[in-house]
């Protein structure tokens, strides 16, 4: 079914432009409200509402509280959360969902909406169809008796500090690591650095001081440069950068060297595995890199490439029962101890790792050996259809081409971002082939098309 609204991460666009407007999210919200009453129509429901730190998240929490307040609904507000923190007190407040106002990675203009079951998982398709087909529906208010009311959860940071710090065990400490942390001037602001100290670690600081306007701004986990500088600077042994909304991070070892959410899987499913807590395979996805599916099968671990995009990862695990999976871009689900992507549990567990091993970054990566990867994004023209241009037969004749280049020793992947107005070419081979080289080849042809 094809959906006007929703994609593999929610809704998400610049603010201003539809569907990212105040009326929009009014309608949202009460459209949200209707399909949980309608689908348990005998009790009161209630939704939980967070939001990363963007200006803008102030307009869409009122109106989406006020479209569930039409519906009947109730609503407790967090504030500023990490939107693995808004999914785990979904769970442990009973609600009915979970709302995240973020666009994640992307910079300030941008707004989005993710849901949350009362499980704690990504909404079912069929959930986001059902609240599609209402929003053609015209908005009614409940009887005034029954309008929806709304209070603020004051201790929520509070309680998923706790919870982040659960996740490892309690035996475990960081004391006599330096750490720094990147919070992108994003979620995790306020939350971060209270984890890191409390459980020992010597803690430093960049990207936290949002303002609303600067969030991902040259800092988080898709701007590495400020974190390697600092790490290095500091002679910290780690680096740890968040992006917007908290559900992913990228590290950084002592020598200033990234490690991706390929590292990552690697690390915490070699740990499992000999520590006999695996509970079956890994899911990476399209975009894993070789190295990682070569490790894994040297340690006898089950891998399967899910399509881009966490919510995938979630439908593999769930189909194999496994508990382990990721993106190379850092959402790593550590299923032993959380229901989506969670940044800074991702980051405790690599920490743990260290503790328990007694040794840097550097040395527990000795039996991965990634090839190299090279990823080029191409913005869109106003106007133009992503899919429309990967089909045209002169784009189609240059990616064979590549391929052939390639032979059996590479591979090559375009895809249409999920989440921004981009087509992503990726080109991954054996070391001697210039990835790099042929991902701008590919490149220039998108371009040129897209001009053309």
């Amino acid at each position: 079914m094809t959906r006007r609204y929703f994609g593999t991460d929610g809704i998400r666009g610049t603010v201003g432009e539809p569907p990212i407007t105040a009326d929009f999210m009014l309608k949202l919200g009460w459209a949200t409200g209707r399909v949980l009453a309608a689908r348990n129509p005998k009790r009161r429901h209630r939704v939980l509402i967070g939001k990363d730190t963007r200006i803008s998240g102030y307009m869409f929490e009122s109106a989406l509280e006020a479209g569930l307040s039409a519906a009947g609904v109730d609503v407790a507000l967090l504030g500023p959360m990490p939107t693995p923190g808004i999914a785990y007190l979904t769970r442990t407040f009973r609600a009915d969902a979970g709302i995240v106002i973020s666009a994640s990675h992307n910079p300030f203009a941008d707004n989005g909406i993710k849901f949350f079951s009362s499980a704690g998982a990504k909404l079912g398709d069929d959930v986001e169809a059902e609240i599609e087909a209402m929003l053609d529906e015209p908005l009614a208010t409940v009887a005034p008796d029954r309008l929806g009311k709304a209070a603020r959860i004051d201790d929520a940071p509070g309680r998923y500090i706790e919870f982040c710090k659960s996740t490892i065990p309690d035996r475990v400490s960081l004391g006599g690591l330096k750490v720094v942390l990147d919070c992108a001037h994003g979620a995790t602001y306020h939350i971060a650095p209270s984890v890191f100290r409390e459980l020992g670690a010597e803690v430093s600081l960049i990207g936290a001081s949002p303002d609303g306007l600067n969030i991902n701004h040259e800092v988080g986990s898709t701007h590495p440069a400020a974190l390697r500088a600092a790490v290095i600077q500091q002679g910290a042994d780690l680096g740890v950068a968040f992006d917007g909304d908290g559900d992913r991070v990228l590290l950084v070892d002592s020598e200033g060297r990234e490690i991706d959410g390929d590292d990552i899987l690697y690390l915490i499913a070699r740990d499992r595995q000999v520590r006999g807590e695996l509970g079956g395979g890994v899911v990476g996805t399209l975009m894993s890199n070789f190295g990682l599916a070569a490790a894994l099968e040297a340690m006898d671990v089950p891998f399967e490439r899910a399509k881009v995009g966490d919510r995938y990862v979630m439908e593999r695990l769930a189909a194999n029962g496994w508990q382990l999976g990721g993106e190379s871009s850092g959402h790593i689900v550590c299923g032993h101890v959380q229901t989506t992507g969670d940044g800074i549990v991702s980051a405790l567990q690599v920490l743990a790792i260290m503790v328990r091993e007694e040794k840097p970054l550097s040395r527990l990566l000795a039996g991965l050996e990634k090839a190299p990867q090279a990823l080029v994004n191409v913005r869109l023209t106003p106007g133009s259809d992503a899919r429309a241009v990967m089909a045209m037969p002169a784009l189609r004749e240059t990616v064979s081409e590549v391929e052939a280049e390639l032979g059996e020793e590479g591979r090559v992947l375009l895809r249409p971002s999920g989440t921004e107005p981009l087509i992503r070419v990726m080109v991954e081979g054996r070391p001697h082939l210039d990835v790099d080289g042929l991902a701008r080849r590919l490149a220039e042809r998108v371009e040129a098309l897209l001009e053309g």
